[in-house]
């Protein structure tokens, strides 16, 4: 499998087999790290981390994997930088591509990676925009079958707002890798657009899997993953959180949800989460609105089917893969 020199901006643009092989690649790759070697073919490369959203999991993640594999990474936050203000997007992929071996982005819209990934001669890889969450995906994919085997038929039920990234990248991954998928929220305004939903649809048709819409939470019934993101995003207004809140809250995913599901059902998130009272954000919504959990409880997220924390070990391990893969280098070459 050859895919160097190709950009990582959506699961869209590849298929099964590519998307297999990452998945592979990644489990050698956690293995040969847990053993101790060193593996570090890409010394004297350097990459450009350009981050517009602030992040824990995926800065530290693709810094962690750009070192592990020999290189350097500088990071670009939106005070660092004059992309977009100062300097196009354009312009600045062109100067980056002079320094760089690869270019990271996280971000706002689809559009700006793409941008980014017109302008530049290297490999370009999207850390998350408003429309899609690659990386996360690969990350939930090998977490699935590192607990639950193949991928092949697996039900996944996601709760919430499905409208954006993680519902977007989650539709297209089951429609690729041929699971059964169902966003589960409180009516049509919260599930993906139309045109997506109709590729992953076709898609479906040839990996053997499914797109499904639903209100009724009793889609949960044999699940084999419960699924949830974060129901508000900071800086919309309270009257935005207020009105998501009270749609969402039928949807929660509480152990009498988990209850629905398959025995063996693993509980995942892509993190943050506001499941207690241990941050700022969740203490303002306690006190602008009594609750006290929102989009799982507590008691699911700390239970032994939660499996949070191991899908973001392996946002590192994914990464990896995918910028050695788009580099060209494989431990077994």
């Amino acid at each position: 499998m050859n895919l160097k020199g190709r950009d990582f901006l959506t699961l869209c643009d590849y298929t099964k087999e590519e998307i297999e092989y990452l998945l592979d690649l990644s489990a050698r790759l956690k293995a040969l790290k847990k053993s101790g070697k060193i593996w570090q073919p890409l010394v004297g490369k350097n990459v450009a981390l350009i981050f517009e959203k602030t992040s824990t999991r995926t800065r530290c993640a693709f810094e962690v994997a750009a070192n592990d594999l020999g290189m350097s990474a500088v990071y670009l936050d939106s005070s660092g930088s004059q992309i977009g203000k100062k300097e196009s997007i354009e312009d600045t992929a062109k100067v980056l591509t002079t320094m760089f071996d690869g270019i990271e982005y996280r971000g706002f819209g689809q559009e700006r990676v793409q941008q980014i990934a017109d302008g530049a001669f290297v490999p370009v890889w999207n850390g998350l925009t408003n429309e899609f969450h690659p990386t996360q995906l690969l990350a939930d994919m090998l977490t699935i079958k590192e607990k639950l085997g193949d991928l092949q038929g697996k039900k996944i039920v996601y709760f919430g707002d499905a409208r954006y990234n993680m519902g977007n990248s989650w539709m297209v991954a089951s429609a690729k890798m041929g699971m059964n998928f169902t966003a589960c929220a409180a009516g049509d305004k919260y599930f993906p657009e139309e045109e997506l939903a109709g590729k992953c649809k076709e898609w479906a048709k040839d990996s053997g899997g499914s797109i499904n819409f639903s209100t009724d939470i009793e889609c949960a019934k044999d699940a084999d993953v419960i699924y949830t993101d974060v129901w508000v995003s900071m800086g919309e207004p309270y009257e935005k959180w207020e009105e998501r809140i009270n749609d969402m809250m039928p949807y929660q995913v509480n152990a009498e949800l988990m209850k629905k599901a398959a025995p063996h059902a693993i509980f995942m998130h892509c993190l943050p989460s506001f499941h207690d009272l241990n941050t700022t954000i969740a203490r303002d919504l306690h006190e602008r609105f009594g609750i006290t959990e929102l989009e799982v409880s507590d008691e699911v997220f700390r239970s032994p089917q939660s499996v949070v924390f191991e899908e973001a070990e392996n946002r590192m391990h994914t990464i990896k893969a995918v910028m050695a893969a788009t580099l060209g280098v494989d431990p077994d070459m």
